[in-house]
Order: C-alpha cells, then sequence, then structure tokens
C-alpha cells in the first residue's frame, strides 16, 4: 500500500474556532418515533454490531449527475463514520477532478499512479494504488485528471461496462465498505460504477433543479440493473443542503418523501460552514468538527447504511 509522506499532503491548517467550540450536545442517536426533518416519524435504527471479520465488502456508488449536490462530502463523511463503527473502509476517487483526494489532504497532481493505472495498465495492481488517509481503517484509491481519458480508451475494450468491478475485485475481501464518488455525468464511468455496485446512494440537495434529474438518473440505474447488473438497487436518497428555515426546503423535502417513500433516509445533512472547512483541512467532519451537527448527521447516516 503506498501513502505520501504527511510534508507532502500539504496540509492546510485554518485559523477558524477550536473543534469543538460547535458542539451540539450530547452524541446519541435520535429518537424512534419523534417527527424527524423528512416529515415523518423516525425509524428504530439498531446499535450496529461489531464485526469480527471483515469482507466481503459492499460496493456502493454514491451518484448523481448533478454537481455540487454533497456527492464527495457524503463519501468522505460517511466512510469515516463507518470506520467509527469497526468497520474497514476503501474510498473510490472516480471523478477525473480528483475532489476526493482533495478533501483527503492529497494532492492529486503530485501522484504518479491512481485508478487510471489500475484500469488501463495491466502491469498495475489496485493494492498498488491504494493509500492511507489521516483515519484509520479508511483507505483512499485516488484519481486525477488521466481518468478522463479513460472513458475514452475504455470505448473499445471487451466488457468495457466491467472494468471499476475487474479493478475492486482483488481487495473486496479486505473491506467492508467500497464507496465510489462518480463525477456529475451519467458517462461510461459512472456506468461502470453502476455495474461494480450492490447499491446506490444518491445525495440530493434540497433544490428543486435537482429534484427534476433524479428521474434520469433512476432511468440510467434501471437500465444498468436490467442490462448489467440484476443484484443492483437504490440503497437509499439522501437529502442535503437542508435549511429548514427556508419553505422551498421544506416543500423540495415533502416531495422527495411523497416521490420515494421508504428509500429516503431519515437522516438529512444540513447546510453548514463546517463542511467547507474539512476540503480546506484535508479531513472528515468526524474529525475536524467531531461533536458538530455535521458529523453526528453521518454518524447516524452510517447507522443506517449499515442497517440496510
Amino acid at each position: 500500500m503506498s501513502t505520501l509522506p504527511h510534508s507532502e499532503q500539504r496540509r492546510v491548517e485554518l485559523s477558524i474556532a477550536p473543534r469543538d467550540s460547535d458542539d451540539d450536545g450530547i452524541d446519541e442517536p435520535p429518537v424512534a418515533g419523534t417527527m424527524g426533518p423528512t416529515g415523518r416519524p423516525r425509524r428504530h435504527i439498531p446499535e450496529p454490531e461489531p464485526v469480527a471479520v471483515h469482507g466481503p465488502a459492499q460496493v456502493l456508488a454514491v451518484c448523481n449527475q448533478k454537481g455540487g449536490v454533497g456527492k464527495t462530502t457524503s463519501t468522505i463523511n460517511l466512510g469515516a463514520a463507518l470506520t467509527e463503527y469497526g468497520r474497514r473502509v476503501l474510498l473510490v476517487d472516480f471523478d477525473p477532478q480528483g475532489a476526493l483526494s482533495v478533501g483527503l489532504g492529497i494532492p492529486p497532481h503530485d501522484l504518479e499512479r491512481t485508478i487510471y493505472n489500475v484500469l488501463i495498465e495491466g502491469s498495475v495492481g489496485v493494492r498498488d494504488v491504494v493509500m492511507e488517509t489521516c483515519v484509520e481503517n479508511l483507505h483512499l484509491l485516488p484519481s486525477n485528471i488521466d481518468l478522463s481519458a479513460a472513458e475514452v480508451q475504455l470505448v473499445s475494450e471487451v466488457g468495457r461496462e466491467h472494468s471499476l468491478m475487474r479493478t475492486l475485485r482483488p481487495v473486496l475481501a479486505d473491506y467492508d465498505y467500497v464507496l465510489v464518488d462518480c463525477q456529475p455525468s451519467l458517462g461510461l464511468l459512472t456506468v461502470n460504477a453502476l455495474t461494480a455496485a450492490d447499491g446506490v446512494l444518491i445525495p440530493l440537495e434540497c433544490e428543486y433543479f435537482s429534484l427534476r434529474g433524479v428521474a434520469l438518473l433512476i432511468d440510467t440505474i434501471d437500465k444498468v440493473q436490467d442490462r448489467l447488473n440484476p443484484k443492483l438497487s437504490i440503497t437509499g436518497i439522501l437529502a442535503t443542503m437542508f435549511d429548514p428555515r427556508t419553505l422551498h426546503s421544506r416543500e423540495v423535502m415533502a416531495r422527495v418523501v411523497d416521490a420515494f417513500g421508504e428509500t429516503v433516509f431519515d437522516t438529512v445533512i444540513n447546510r453548514t460552514v463546517r463542511f467547507p472547512e474539512t476540503t480546506v483541512a484535508g479531513e472528515p467532519i468526524t474529525t475536524w468538527a467531531p461533536r458538530s451537527a455535521g458529523a453526528k448527521a453521518y454518524r447516524q447516516l452510517a447507522r443506517e447504511v449499515i442497517a440496510r
């Protein structure tokens, strides 16, 4: 497993309030039966059972063709929260922009080998590229702009939609979860992620235009399920960037719950300044501001994902 020296990760220290300054009280799960931000009673989410043996991994594609809805933020923070429950997690940066790598303090342009090399070059194995992160049991398969060339190069490959599946197969036994951060499009890379996945987690910004695009994504999921990956299902829809003070957010939330019902997670991610700070800091909110409302929300989401 490769790793960058700490000095090369260019971690940026922020001159902001102490990490525990936004303490939101005792970190306990919400009470089942009480009314949640989705406008329905909260469901009972059991305490996750400890795991004695890791693997085989459940692969989740974090996907939405609309950009700026919280895919990368959710991938990082859900992965970090899952490790707090004793799970081993691999994060896959499957976006040529490399935002997931940046969000974990790793400058993608300085990397000699990325997931692109594993996909295209037969001599590079996935274990040669997987990196450790600042969170124990949270590993990263990084990406950079080189990945944009893979979409063109894979077009002529036999079984091109299964390229990511073949890439991940050797390490599935090492992890409990593999979270794939997809690019904001429905191109060949995203189809690869859906073909390799057991489930899809859809971050949905509580805004009208985000709601309109989900139908197209679900149509793509249905086609992949029918033609390439029969086991694929929607693990859940995660409402992000929710502002309970605005009527618009509440109306969009109500429409999402009406349309998708029990598929919508009880956990809702509110807008907070802490998430942009964590991107610059290069670490998850669960370690940057561990007692913040955002950190607690992602821990609750981790409980729901494990329960499903």
